[in-house]
């Protein structure tokens, strides 16, 4: 049966939005998108989740935020099921997964009876209990999941993603090397040190770059122009001088963390110079401040 053309339509928009949110990965992009695509169009086997996506490499990079932007852009916001697998480091991880009793379908059942599409996001999957990865096994295979209830939950509605940070020394300690001798390098890492079964299983593995200097003042600039248009949103119509996405990228850089270190700087920097014009207060020294006149940010000492 066709899809119909404002779906085929949005579906064609899935790429640009990736390359217009995600900065440092263009390598890898057409291929999340492509594999979106495949499973939104009923393309891929219907008795295995629409398809599975293994990201790996730095913290830091956009694993995470790639798996959300694509959800968020095909299903819209709130159809995304998301887990931190550090949790679920116990034998007893497993019960607390899919349920400990007959009337307890555990954290993974409530989670999939409250969305009942979308993606599920399994966070540092490395992390995970080795009776948690046999789950994984069931879900990329079966394509369903039988949880302590006895409920069967079928995974060919969702999309399926894990993050982790396998092979990330490999490729920081190869900064100079060629991308694709990184890849090569990561790629086998995660196969010795993940059961062959589960990674074969999985239909995209892909290794995410290293963020440069210039990747992360492209970020810098995102989040910047993100926080000022939330902010606008609370009445506060503030621009931002030169010299204090400056200051911004020389506080929030770190060539080993990533970029989080970057969006959590440009976040307080912007919403404590708010604060401290609302306060009225003194001016702390090599801070990104409000000139009151301007309603500008700049920097008023170093």
């Amino acid at each position: 049966m066709a899809e119909p053309v404002d779906r085929l339509a949005h579906l064609r928009g899935l790429e640009p939005h990736l390359f217009a949110t995600i900065r440092g990965q263009n390598h890898l992009l057409p291929r999340v998108a492509a594999g979106f695509c495949r499973g939104s169009l009923h393309i891929s086997s219907p008795d295995r989740p629409r398809g599975s996506f293994l990201f790996v490499g730095p913290t830091g990079t956009g694993k995470t935020e790639t798996f959300i932007c694509a959800t968020d852009y095909v299903f819209g916001p709130g159809h995304l099921i998301s887990f931190d697998m550090s949790e679920y480091q116990d034998r007893s991880a497993v019960n607390k997964f899919i349920g400990e009793s007959r009337d307890d379908p555990g954290l993974l059942g409530r989670a999939l009876l409250s969305i009942s599409e979308g993606g599920v996001l399994f966070d540092e999957m490395e992390k995970a209990h080795p009776l948690v990865l046999d789950l994984f096994l069931q879900i990329l295979w079966h394509g369903r999941i039988t949880v302590a209830t006895g409920q069967t939950f079928r995974f060919g509605h969702y999309f399926v993603g894990f993050t982790s940070n396998i092979g990330s020394s490999d490729a920081m300690r190869m900064e100079h090397s060629k991308f694709s001798s990184i890849e090569q390098a990561v790629l086998r890492t995660v196969e010795n040190t993940l059961r062959p079964e589960l990674v074969g299983r999985i239909d995209e593995k892909l290794v995410f770059a290293r963020l440069t200097s210039a990747v992360q003042r492209e970020i810098c600039d995102l989040e910047v122009r993100k926080e000022t248009t939330r902010l606008r949103g609370l009445d506060y119509d503030l621009e931002v001088s030169r010299e204090a996405m400056e200051f911004l990228m020389r506080e929030g850089f770190h060539p080993q963390l990533g970029a989080r270190p970057l969006r959590k700087t440009v976040e307080r920097q912007l919403q404590d110079a708010v604060v401290r014009d609302l306060f009225a207060a003194g001016r702390a020294r090599g801070l990104v401040e409000l000139d009151r006149s301007r309603r500008q940010l700049i920097i008023r000492s170093v």
